[in-house]
């Protein structure tokens, strides 16, 4: 049976996999019979209806040893990568940082002027108790390390202004992934126009950061950020099916977008919301925080560069020590506000996992890992050599799915 088992696998890596290379688990530690535990429970989910499809992958010592596809889904799904995005803008990012071409500790308005006049929103009251708002001067630039960390002080929901309104209702940059008519830099224009949540360099808190770093790539390299990921990433590492849109042609491989049925009711139905269908042509506004269509193996071997210190295939994308000043942690304390876990720690567009004591998991220090807002997630292990990659498309998602594969996969290292 376990001769089978590992067969069976092998046969389904070599079938699909037209990337990175497929090896018998065994071969590198790993378990085929344990590994396949993991379809038993994803397809429960899908027989319970908590899930319509889902997909999932994992790579030990370079070699995949396991591919599941469940539902719905097969190995070619195209799905919404939303903020799994925000990895791949660093990585851009980086690869201008090795140019010579910033500093870490640059004041962003050295490059993006707009943000030299930028404060910061303030709630209080006033002597008679009424709530009141008001701004006040930053003690000390945003700095372009403070892109990275999610430090800036944007988040995606914004502080409100002298009236109380919310300034980014006001902007049109309410929620992360807004629909609208206008480009990048008008969006980091508008971003620098309102007032922060808090002084620069003070909490990690979740939001904007990555998509001004998307800007910093355009101003740098000259290029828009669709065309530098296309140029220095995508083609360099032959990721054929990842940009900020699907074709015409590759519509049937779009996942659906599912959301959970009302409160109280089990299970998920299909989403109402405009992202359905807006993925299916070119924004307007590029967002390097959430907004790529990719599938398994075009991550895998997005991942698998990361876990080779930045190259793939003799193609070198990244130094060494680039990889790890990514990986490694830069907050030193801070408060976390949003959704960093108080546990972890965070590097450069990557949370990093301080000890499998403190996290409840099993994923070793220093593995550092990401998501997005409808699913998809993935975690990279250096110490163990190994990454996975499970893709959902659910929104808000229920992460009980991608919790599960992730154990599984440890549990299966013999």
């Amino acid at each position: 049976m376990k001769k089978f088992l590992t067969l069976s696998l092998l046969a389904l890596s070599l079938v699909f996999s037209a990337s990175l290379p497929s090896s018998p688990p065994e071969q590198n530690g790993m378990s085929a019979e344990r590994l396949n535990r993991i379809n038993s429970v994803m397809n429960k989910h899908v027989e319970a209806g908590d899930l319509a499809g889902a997909s999932g992958l994992i790579s030990r010592n370079g070699k995949i040893v396991f591919r599941g596809a469940w539902g719905d889904y097969n190995s070619d799904t195209i799905v919404r990568m939303y903020s799994m995005t925000k990895a791949v803008t660093g990585v851009a990012a980086m690869i201008l940082y090795e140019d010579g071409l910033y500093s870490m500790n640059d004041p962003l308005s050295k490059y993006l002027p707009e943000f030299g006049k930028t404060r910061v929103g303030k709630e209080g009251t006033d002597a008679a108790g009424k709530r009141t708002f008001y701004t006040v001067p930053l003690h000390h630039p945003i700095l372009v390390k403070d892109l990275f960390r999610h430090t800036t002080g944007l988040d995606y929901s914004g502080p409100k202004d002298e009236t109380g309104e919310n300034v980014y209702r006001k902007i049109e940059m309410m929620g992360g992934a807004p629909l609208v008519n206008f480009d990048l830099a008008e969006a980091t224009r508008r971003l620098a126009s309102v007032p922060l949540n808090e002084q620069p360099g003070t909490a990690f808190r979740y939001g904007y950061s990555i998509d001004v770093l998307g800007r910093l790539v355009e101003v740098l390299s000259g290029a828009t950020l669709d065309k530098f990921f296309e140029d220095k990433i995508f083609k360099p590492l032959g990721m054929k099916d990842t940009a900020f849109f699907v074709s015409e042609e590759k519509w049937s491989r779009l996942a659906t977008l599912y959301a959970p049925k009302p409160e109280g009711a089990r299970g998920i139905q299909k989403s109402t919301l405009p992202a359905q269908e807006s993925f299916k042509k070119k924004p307007n506004l590029l967002l390097g925080g959430a907004g790529l269509t990719s599938t398994l193996d075009d991550y895998a071997r997005f991942y698998q560069m990361l876990l080779n210190n930045g190259q793939l295939d003799g193609v070198r994308i990244l130094s060494p020590k680039s990889v790890e000043m990514m990986r490694t942690e830069t907050l030193g304390g801070m408060p976390h506000i949003g959704v960093l876990p108080a546990y972890a720690g965070f590097g450069l567009t990557f949370a990093i996992n301080p000890s499998p004591g403190k996290s409840g998991e099993p994923a070793s220090e220093g593995s550092y890992w990401w998501g997005g807002a409808a699913g998809t997630s993935f975690w990279i292990d250096p110490k163990e050599n190994l990454f996975g990659i499970f893709l959902i498309n659910i929104l808000p998602p229920n992460t009980e799915a991608a919790q599960q594969f992730q154990r599984m996969a440890y549990q299966a290292i013999q």
